[in-house]
C-alpha cells in the first residue's frame, strides 16, 4: 500500500530507572485487603505509578477507599481507573461506579503519573485501616459510595471471548498512524468491532527512518492527540496535562483490556524506506537510534518490539537501494543484538516471486536467525499503477492462464522463500484488508483493458472491503481471489470465502499464520479478521 509522509519530531532521550515495588498491606475482615504501590516509569521529573488493590478476605468487597499522602516534591497530576481527589499532600482515591465489586482474591489495577521522581506514598490506608496491616479494622465501616465519578463509565467492556491460543497461529494486522484522520479510525475501533481478541499482535505503522535513524512518524497522532472519554478504549478522557496520549496511549489502555495482545511498532513503509539504505552503512547505530526510541520510558510498555519494513533492500521502490545482498540481514541482526532475545523483531518483504526478482535480490534466509517471523507482502502485484491493464486480481493465492508476470503470486512467493531455507512456520500470508480497480473496463473476466484508475474514497485505484462489498459485490473467481466489474469499474479484492480458502493453504502448508493490512478496511464487526482467524483455527 502506498503509505502517506506524516511529519517527524524530535523525541527525547530519558533515564529509565529500575521497577520497583512497595507493597502495602492492611488487616480487613476475615482476610486482607492488599495496596501495592509499583513504579512503573520514571523519567526524573516525572513518573507514572500501578496501584493494585487485591481482596484476600472471604468475602466481596463492595468498595475501596485509599487515602495516603505524597512526600514533598510529588504530585499526581493525573490518574485512571480510580477517582482522586486532593487536599495539599494528602490523597484519596476510590473505586469508580462502573467498577464492580472485588470477589475473593481477585484484584484491580488503577494508576497515575506523577510530578517530580517516583517517592513511595506514606500514611496510608485502604477502607480506614492501617495499609501495613497488623491493626484492628475500624468500628466506623468505610464509605459504601465513592462519590460521582469525574468522567463518564467506560463503553467498551472487557473481551468476553477467550484470547487466541499464544501456542497457535498468529494473526497479525497492521494499524496505520495516518488513520485518526480522514478515516477516523481509531484503537477504540479495535475492540468495538471485536477484532481485538482475535488478534495476537497489532503492527503500529509507522515510524521514520530520516537519515538512517528511526525517529517518530507523526508526534500528533502518535502521542500528542487528545482522546474524549467517547472515543477512548476505556472510555476515560485524556486530561491535557498527563504525560502520554494519542495512539500510543490507547495501545496502552487496549492491551489492558486484552493482556494477550501484543504491539510491535513497525518502521519504513513504502514512503519511509529511504533511510534503510544509510541505516545499512551503520546497523549499531541504528539499532541503538531504535532501542531508544521504541523503549522511551514514555511508552515502552506499549511495544513489545520492533518491524522492518524495508521496500526493499538491494532493489527499488519509491527509492533504489544498492546496499548488497546482506545488507537486511546486518541490519535486522543489529536490531536483534540491541533488543535482546525477548523483544519480537519481524519484517514485512517482498512477495515477487520471479526469477531474478526481488526475493532473489536479498539473503532472507540468513537473517532468520535474528528474526521471529517474515511477512512477504502477498498483495498489491497488479492494479492501476498500470493504468491500461490489463485488469488482474491484485492478491492471487496461485498462478493462473493469463496472469501478467509470472512469479507474482502467493504460493511462488512462499515457495521460493521457502527454497531458500526459510522456515515455513516463521512465513506468515499476507491478505490485503481492501481492492485495487480500474475504471473504464467492458470485459468482466480478468485480461481486459482499461482507462484508469476507478475512483476511491481516498486514492484513486483502491477501495476498503467495507466498501466494495455493497457498492461493487463480486462476479467471479480467480487463482483463490475474488473480483467485480459494476459498471465500468473492475475490481479485485478478498471476501470471507476468499480468505477461508487462503488459511486453508496455510495451515497445509505450515506457515505460522497470517497477517493483514490494515484494520480499518474491515467491516465494522470484523467480519474479514474473523475469516482469518476462523480458517486458521
Amino acid at each position: 500500500m502506498k503509505r502517506s509522509l506524516r511529519r517527524a519530531l524530535w523525541a527525547g532521550a530519558v533515564v529509565a530507572l529500575t521497577l520497583t515495588a512497595v507493597p502495602m498491606t492492611t488487616a480487613f475482615g476475615a482476610g486482607t485487603v492488599t495496596a501495592t504501590f509499583a513504579k512503573a516509569q520514571d523519567w526524573g521529573t516525572g513518573h507514572e505509578t500501578r496501584v493494585t488493590v487485591t481482596n484476600g478476605s472471604s468475602a466481596t468487597v463492595s468498595t475501596w477507599r485509599i487515602e495516603f499522602d505524597l512526600p514533598s516534591g510529588t504530585t499526581i497530576s493525573s490518574a485512571w481507573d480510580a477517582d482522586v481527589t486532593s487536599s495539599g499532600n494528602h490523597y484519596v482515591a476510590v473505586k469508580k461506579s462502573w467498577a464492580g465489586g472485588l470477589a475473593p482474591g481477585a484484584s484491580f489495577s488503577w494508576g497515575y503519573n506523577g510530578t517530580g521522581a517516583y517517592k513511595a506514598p506514606l500514611n496510608c490506608t485502604v477502607n480506614g485501616a492501617a495499609c501495613g496491616g497488623g491493626t484492628t479494622p475500624p468500628t466506623t465501616p468505610p464509605p459504601t459510595t465513592p462519590p460521582p465519578p469525574t468522567t463518564p463509565p467506560p463503553t467498551t467492556p472487557p473481551p468476553t471471548t477467550p484470547p487466541p491460543n499464544p501456542g497457535g497461529k498468529k494473526v497479525v494486522g497492521y494499524f496505520a498512524e495516518w488513520g485518526v484522520y480522514a478515516r477516523n479510525y481509531h484503537v477504540k475501533n479495535i475492540q468495538t468491532s471485536g477484532s481485538a481478541a482475535k488478534l495476537t499482535h497489532i503492527l503500529y505503522a509507522f515510524g521514520n527512518t530520516t537519515g538512517g535513524r528511526c525517529s517518530i512518524g507523526d508526534s500528533y497522532a502518535d502521542y500528542e492527540k487528545a482522546y474524549t472519554a467517547a472515543d477512548s478504549v476505556d472510555g476515560v478522557a485524556d486530561t491535557w496535562d498527563q504525560p502520554l496520549r494519542g495512539s500510543f496511549n490507547q495501545l496502552r489502555k487496549l492491551k489492558q483490556l486484552n493482556p494477550h495482545l501484543k504491539v510491535i511498532w513497525s518502521f519504513g513503509g513504502w514512503t519511509w524506506s529511504g533511510g534503510f539504505t544509510q541505516a545499512a552503512q551503520n546497523p549499531a547505530a541504528f539499532a541503538e537510534s531504535c532501542y531508544n526510541l521504541v523503549e522511551d520510558p514514555r511508552w515502552a510498555d506499549v511495544f513489545d518490539g520492533i518491524d522492518v519494513d524495508w521496500e526493499y533492500p538491494n532493489a527499488c521502490g519509491l527509492t533504489c537501494d544498492s546496499s548488497g545482498p546482506n545488507a537486511f540481514k546486518n541490519v535486522v541482526g543489529a536490531l536483534r543484538t540491541k533488543f535482546g532475545s525477548n523483544a519480537l523483531v519481524t519484517a514485512a518483504i517482498t512477495a515477487d516471486g520471479s526469477n531474478g526478482g526481488k526475493i532473489d535480490a536479498t539473503d532472507y534466509a540468513g537473517a532468520m536467525g535474528s528474526l521471529n517471523w517474515l511477512m512477504p507482502m502477498t498483495y498489491d502485484y497488479f492494479g492501476a499503477f498500470n493504468a491500461q491493464g490489463p485488469t488482474a486480481p491484485h492478491s492471487p493465492l496461485t498462478s493462473y492462464t493469463g496472469i501478467p508476470q509470472q512469479g507474482f503470486n502467493s504460493d511462488a512467493a512462499i515457495q521460493k522463500l521457502k527454497s531458500k531455507g526459510v522456515p515455513a512456520n516463521k512465513l506468515l500470508l499476507g491478505v490485503g484488508f481492501y481492492g485495487r480497480g480500474w475504471t473504464g473496463v467492458t470485459q468482466a473476466a480478468p485480461g481486459g483493458s482499461a482507462t484508469g484508475a476507478a475512483p476511491g474514497t481516498y486514492e484513486a485505484g483502491i477501495e476498503d472491503y467495507k466498501v466494495l462489498k455493497n457498492t461493487c459485490p463480486t462476479t467471479g473467481t480467480v487463482a483463490g481471489t475474488a473480483y467485480a466489474k459494476c459498471g465500468n469499474n473492475w475490481w479485485s479484492y478478498d471476501t470471507p470465502s476468499t480468505i477461508n480458502g487462503k488459511m486453508t493453504y496455510a495451515n497445509n502448508q505450515g506457515l505460522g499464520g497470517a497477517f493483514f493490512w490494515e484494520l480499518s478496511g474491515d467491516t465494522g464487526n470484523g467480519e474479514l479478521i474473523g475469516a482469518i482467524k476462523g480458517g486458521l483455527g
